[in-house]
């Protein structure tokens, strides 16, 4: 198959995009918990903040809406992308009248929200305008750009941002998040969308469609990978909800140097994961893949489980590589496994599969993040790392329980009858 380059105007508009929804989402997973720990929020509450990202989680909900609903004069995915980037940059400049204090902390916090939402919101019209944009064999090369634009953006608004006003007004971080965004809008507001390939497209009534689902979940395999899904971040999201925590709350480090540690050195750390794990998933077959770097991302959680139980001091030249192993080698599994999800695809109903897959994942994580102050405040930190290792290691335990291949696509009308 001949090779296509995708244009740069595509690539950088995707990356652009992709960039402007991670900057809200890498603040609030990544830099906010550290914020309030330095309050004085009891881990509970720490952990209990990253339900602000439940929009993520529930946005297949209104996700018809956003593909149904649109302007063909304008543009149906632009109808819903600029609005979003608009409200996505008000909502910064909101936040940056609420500096952060237990005063100010609910309105803040709504603020946090709502900037998840209308991220969350714009990543639906998104996908389906990178699906209108590019051609069949510019995908792969448009979903790198996809992935590396979010993390960037995640790296941003989760450590540069705040590294770089550290020291100077609270304001000044979020009116330059919201300076972002208004300049991702203005390049989306003079693009041509292109006209959809609606004959390309297969329509399926929702009758069928539940039918279909039904009969899928009724398969062993299938409710193999659903575990597998579900439990293949809970450890390590249960470990990194924590960690930056751990830093501040026991071992008092500035909150800048670990937000620029954490969020800005295991981000690029991730980002060449993510590109490594998809070098693995093409020279292995996929449940081999997602064994193989399963295991792999089990070793930094071990070395930091160890680093908590006081083994060794929490310095920039044991916390720097620690995080970078475990982001790089959890980018590669996300990789493989996001890979092995697609390969499971009904493709009659291929777009809302791997939806629900997809927010099954997202639900997975969530679980373990909300929980983690929780647990810390019953047990302490120790157990709690001790835990995220035991859980990497039954997801292990899961997988050789996965097919070597997914028929999901031979489902015929016979079957779900």
């Amino acid at each position: 198959m001949s090779r296509v380059r995708p244009s740069a105007w595509k690539i950088g508009l995707l990356s652009a995009l992709y960039f402007a929804q991670g900057l809200p989402f890498g603040f609030q997973s990544n830099a906010l918990p550290l914020y309030l720990t330095e309050l004085g929020l009891t881990m509970s509450q720490v952990g209990f903040a990253r339900a602000l990202a439940l929009p993520w989680a529930l946005k297949a909900l209104w996700a018809p809406l956003v593909d149904r609903y649109g302007s063909a004069s304008f543009g149906r995915r632009k109808s819903w992308i600029v609005p979003m980037q608009l409200l996505l940059a008000g909502a910064c400049v909101v936040a940056s009248m609420f500096p952060l204090s237990r005063d100010t902390l609910t309105p803040f916090l709504v603020c946090v929200l709502l900037m998840n939402l209308f991220a969350a919101t714009q990543d639906i019209a998104v996908d389906g305008f990178a699906v209108d944009l590019l051609d069949k064999r510019e995908l792969g090369a448009g979903n790198a750009a996809q992935v590396t634009g979010y993390k960037v953006g995640v790296l941003t608004g989760g450590g540069l941002l705040v590294a770089l006003f550290a020291n100077g007004s609270w304001s000044s971080l979020f009116l330059t998040m919201a300076g972002l965004c208004l300049l991702v809008m203005t390049l989306v507001f003079f693009v041509k969308e292109p006209v959809p390939r609606e004959t390309q497209q297969v329509r399926v009534e929702f009758g069928e469609l539940l039918a279909r689902l039904r009969h899928l979940v009724s398969r062993p395999a299938v409710r193999w990978l659903l575990l597998a899904v579900a439990t293949y971040k809970m450890g390590e999201t249960l470990a990194d909800a924590m960690f930056g925590a751990w830093m501040v709350r026991v071992h008092h480090l500035a909150k800048e140097d670990v937000a620029l540690w954490l969020g800005s050195w295991g981000m690029i750390a991730s980002l060449a994961g993510s590109f490594a794990g998809g070098f693995v998933a093409t020279r292995l077959k996929l449940k081999q893949a997602v064994l193989v770097t399963g295991a792999l991302r089990l070793l930094p959680l071990i070395a930091q489980w160890a680093l908590v139980a006081g083994l060794a001091l929490p310095t920039q030249a044991t916390i720097v590589p620690l995080t970078c192993a475990e982001h790089f080698f959890g980018g590669m599994l996300t990789t493989a496994m996001f890979a092995l999800m697609m390969s499971s695809v009904d493709r009659r109903i291929g777009a809302t599969h791997y939806t629900l897959l997809a927010s099954v994942e997202v639900i997975g994580k969530a679980i373990p993040g909300l929980l983690s102050g929780v647990f810390v405040d019953a047990v302490g930190f120790g157990p709690v790392f001790g835990a995220s290792v035991l859980l990497s290691l039954l997801f292990l335990a899961v997988v050789p329980k996965l097919p070597e291949h997914f028929e999901t696509q031979a489902v015929d009308a016979a079957a779900i009858g």
